[in-house]
């Protein structure tokens, strides 16, 4: 599909009523921080000689979950594995949609084993899930708007990964480049609030890819520096409820003003590895 095409796609016209907030229940896919410690640097916000306090992680884990529970959503597990510190962070492990699976393909190898017990999962569920040739970090850069992925790159994903990702699933992919180390993934520097709504923060971006997302959804929110530091993008939205770090105070306001209702948790322990509450959250979409 052409970008003119994808254009037309996702600015299709729609109802007064598609406008309005609603939350749709949903099923996403967690791993406990049970091992979660910072061994090692492979983004900019994990120090090493930083101390880890796996139980208030642990915590504040069970905290997030339970606020999708209470919100009305589905959660499953995936057992951690002793030795893979960052399988925390779910959404990496790859993507589902449109009845199709892709297990993450890591760029380091820290992180290559948490493919496996992913892909178990996705195949025990009926997700026989398909291999890419090149580098993907699953949801972590490819984030389901409406009928469109789109597909981050420059730092983890490897851009050629987008067509093996588009074949597969059935779905147009829009890539979107990445500049700054900080926003190593696409899900730390733009968030999916609808299927017509996003939130970003254009400093993340090469000029060309705000260029396209400014075609694709003109009325984007865009965030401010201070709550993109603190990843405030990293979030999970029903449609209505906007589940998102407590201290991303002015994008909460932002997002109120636009007819959401942010609900703010605290992940400061998680924080630590690089991620927050959409790194700790693979969405299996129908």
């Amino acid at each position: 599909m052409t970008p003119t095409d994808v254009a037309a796609v996702v600015r299709a016209p729609v109802t007064e009523s598609a406008h309005r907030r609603t939350a749709r229940p949903r099923r996403y896919l967690m791993t406990p921080p049970e091992y979660f410690t910072v061994e090692y640097s492979i983004n900019p916000w994990m120090d090493t000689s930083a101390p880890v306090d796996t139980g208030r992680a642990m915590d504040q884990w069970r905290a997030l979950r339970r606020t999708y529970t209470e919100l009305g959503h589905s959660v499953d597990l995936v057992d951690p594995v002793p030795g893979l510190p960052d399988m925390v962070y779910a959404a990496n492990g790859g993507l589902i949609v449109n009845g199709k699976a892709v297990v993450a393909r890591f760029t380091h190898a820290e992180r290559r084993g948490e493919s496996v017990a992913y892909a178990e999962w996705m195949a025990g569920h009926g997700y026989p899930a398909a291999e890419t040739r090149h580098v993907n970090e699953g949801q972590g850069d490819l984030l389901v708007v409406g009928p469109v992925i789109l597909a981050g790159y420059g730092f983890r994903t490897d851009r050629r990964a987008h067509e093996e990702i588009a074949e597969h699933v059935g779905m147009p992919v829009v890539g979107l480049e990445l500049v700054d180390p900080r926003f190593y993934h696409l899900d730390t520097a733009l968030a999916v609030l609808d299927d017509n709504t996003i939130a970003y923060y254009p400093p993340a971006f090469t000029e060309h890819s705000r260029a396209t997302l400014s075609r694709l959804f003109p009325d984007a929110i865009e965030v401010a520096s201070g709550d993109a530091y603190v990843l405030g993008l990293n979030v999970v939205s029903d449609g209505l409820n906007v589940v998102l770090p407590s201290a991303a105070t002015g994008f909460a306001e932002q997002l109120r003003q636009a007819g959401f209702r942010p609900v703010g948790v605290d992940l400061s322990e998680l924080l630590k590895g690089g991620g927050s509450v959409k790194c700790c959250t693979l969405e299996v979409h129908p």
